[in-house]
């Protein structure tokens, strides 16, 4: 099976793009968006919608096979690529890229994306979004052309003989952390609630007292509006680093905070994103390691999870290889093609860290849909739920997207 053309649309994305560093600088919200000048190359707002790219692989059968360029919310900070906008990578993938896809059979998913993923143009490299949107359409397009899901394209490709299986699905409830919190446990979700905790003194409390209220909270909710109690989700908790700001990057005194923590989520397992921030790769990945070590001596069983400073998958094997944390998220858009998202959760399922299939609320649908199919292939230890800070769409993308896949294999296999 061949390609036969390409066709680029422009789109939008599920939420924003944000420019970081004027937030950081003091740009103030009123009401939805931000007043103050942007500060990041190509922001014309702090705020801004977020841009897709959804490109389009028409085959000779006449199928077509898409998936979507997309950026993380803060594209253009922490030595990210630029911000994405459609208007000015369209012609990038018409006129560099296209030409280079159409006539190319179909054979492997991995050997073209690889291809593609490390293609340069002027001597650099695709833009990540591009990367991200062009590798979903390849697995898309060699899955229509073998009349099975991507799901197993990838199995079979990265994880032969293993069988597919529904992925615990985390939500994210950006700021609106009670309400959104309902609609998780309403909806039977897996693993629960982000919380978005990246602010010491309105979030976390000065000594971690506002946090342990809202553990204390969350674990009496899901207790009062349980329908059944074989309903247990793991309670994940991203604190942006605030937890380290509060009290000194102190490893005895973080872990001290962190026993307490969980003494208040029990019965549910508790999970930590993003523990401290201490700006730097090498130092953040001993810090992780270091409040690792610490815990566990200590039997405290809180998870650790690493996401500051650990985009690529060169970023996620340094995490894993020194054990900086329990689990590792793979930052979806980030790491460009998707052959490498399969091949982050491969490795980190091979050295013993929790691979979790993250991304960002400024994707689509349709890259929602195909990073699911990539962990459930892969065996992730949960997938996010996106786009969007709602909760209910995220989570009905991915979830719907895992039944249908569940669905074929088993027409298949009957």
């Amino acid at each position: 099976m061949k390609i036969v053309d390409v066709i680029c649309a422009e789109g939008k994305t599920g939420f924003y793009f944000d420019d970081q560093r004027a937030i950081k600088k003091g740009a103030k919200h009123d009401g939805f968006t931000y007043v103050g000048e942007p500060v990041t190359d190509g922001f014309t707002n702090v705020r801004q919608a977020g841009e897709a790219i959804s490109v389009m692989l028409v085959l000779e059968d006449g199928q077509v096979a898409y998936g979507d360029c997309a950026a993380v919310q803060y594209s253009g900070a922490g030595g990210r690529d630029p911000l994405f906008l459609a208007k000015d990578f369209i012609p990038v993938i018409e006129n560099e890229i296209a030409p280079k896809l159409i006539g190319r059979e179909l054979n492997s998913f991995k050997a073209l994306a690889e291809e593609f993923d490390n293609m340069k143009v002027n001597g650099n490299r695709l833009h990540t979004a591009i990367r991200y949107g062009i590798s979903q359409a390849i697995l898309d397009a060699v899955a229509k052309s073998q009349k099975i899901t991507m799901a197993e394209v990838i199995r079979n490709e990265y994880n032969p003989e293993a069988e597919i299986k529904r992925v615990p699905i985390f939500t994210q409830s950006g700021d609106d952390r009670y309400d959104n919190s309902d609609k998780m446990i309403i909806k039977g979700a897996d693993v629960m609630p982000h919380a978005l905790i990246n602010n010491v003194e309105e979030k976390l409390g000065l000594k971690g007292e506002k946090l342990l209220d809202y553990v204390k909270w969350l674990r009496d909710r899901v207790l009062q509006l349980r329908t059944t109690e074989e309903y247990n989700p793991i309670f994940h908790i991203d604190v942006y680093g605030t937890i380290g700001a509060a009290f000194d990057c102190n490893i005895k005194v973080m872990a001290d905070y962190l026993g307490t923590l969980e003494e208040v989520a029990k019965p549910f397992q508790l999970r930590i994103e993003g523990p401290m921030d201490v700006e730097d790769r090498q130092k953040q990945m001993e810090a992780m390691r270091d409040l690792r070590a610490e815990i566990d001596s200590r039997g405290i069983k809180v998870e650790l999870v690493a996401d500051e400073w650990c985009n690529t998958v060169e970023d996620v094997k340094f995490f894993t290889d020194n054990k900086a944390g329990h689990m590792v998220q793979i930052k979806t858009p980030d790491l460009g093609g998707v052959n490498n998202i399969a091949d982050a959760i491969m490795y980190c399922k091979e050295h013993g860290m929790g691979a979790y299939c993250g991304g960002t609320c400024n994707e689509t649908n349709r890259s929602a849909e195909v990073t699911t199919n990539i962990g459930m292939a892969c065996g992730a230890k949960q997938v996010l739920a996106k786009p969007g800070m709602g909760v209910d769409e995220g989570y009905m993308i991915v979830n719907n997207e895992m039944n249908r896949v569940l669905a074929l294999i088993n027409r298949r296999n009957k």
